[in-house]
């Protein structure tokens, strides 16, 4: 896919991987609108890279179908979506205080993974609409999973179990669109200089590091927006999650 032209929509598009993503769009020429929660400085990501902001919470699943439809109607189109938005919580399955509570373990997959699909299916519709390129591909997928998929420590059962469900639904949503022209992928990160997590000092984020194979120092939000750069202009990429990781492997704790 030649980005240049393109029409993208970035959940999460304020901050950390989304914004850096928004923003390695925008430089390869594509017309970008940001959804993201309000109150925040999405306005501003969005006007500088020329692009239109639309807030939003992706738990409200009927309210972000409608503001979904908003950022396409404006751009005139849909063929990059990238969805970086989620997050997770610190518990075990069983601890001296009981066994993990069941509404927070249904609140983090609510927010990673279903709020993740509901996306999906609506930014598939969004692309289908659209004509073919050369090739036959009307549009790409990029969701966020994470390393802990694979691996996760201690205390993040809710948090892997959202997240591996992102892993394995790319493949299977890859066969579902693929007589539409759409690919779908997914990322997963180790730990990347975003959000609370960046503020950390270096004495903090040696020891977290430490596996790494090389680098050893967090990702930087700029490379995973490459990664989903080259997802979008590489056609072959398809139905897989890519772990971008410096070699990480999370130890359980």
């Amino acid at each position: 896919m030649n980005i240049k032209g393109k029409l993208a929509v970035v959940v999460g598009g304020a901050s950390g991987m989304g914004r850096a993503s928004a923003e390695a769009l925008a430089d390869r020429g594509a017309r970008v609108a940001i959804i993201d929660r309000p109150g925040g400085v999405g306005e501003e990501v969005a006007a500088a890279v020329d692009g239109a902001f639309f807030a939003g919470d992706i738990t409200d699943h009927t309210g972000i179908e409608a503001v979904l439809s908003g950022a396409v109607e404006q751009l005139g189109g849909l063929h990059i979506a990238v969805n970086t938005a989620g997050g997770g919580i610190a518990a075990k399955t069983l601890s001296k205080k009981g066994p993990h509570p069941l509404t927070d373990f249904q609140q983090v997959v609510n927010l990673n993974l279903v709020s993740t699909f509901n996306l999906n299916r609506l930014q598939a519709d969004a692309m289908s609409k659209g004509e073919p390129d050369a090739d036959g591909e009307r549009g790409v997928i990029i969701n966020t999973a994470s390393i802990a998929a694979f691996e996760g420590q201690i205390g993040q059962v809710a948090y892997a179990a959202a997240k591996a469900g992102i892993a394995g639904m790319a493949l299977t949503m890859a066969r579902d669109l693929g007589s539409y022209g759409i690919r779908v992928l997914a990322i997963a990160p180790s730990l990347f200089a975003t959000g609370a997590v960046a503020g950390l000092p270096e004495e903090v984020i040696a020891p977290l590091v430490a596996g790494n194979a090389f680098p050893q120092r967090m990702g930087r939000p700029d490379e995973y927006a490459k990664l989903a750069v080259a997802i979008a202009e590489n056609g072959m990429l398809n139905g897989q999650c890519l772990r971008l990781d410096a070699g990480m492997r999370f130890g359980p704790r």
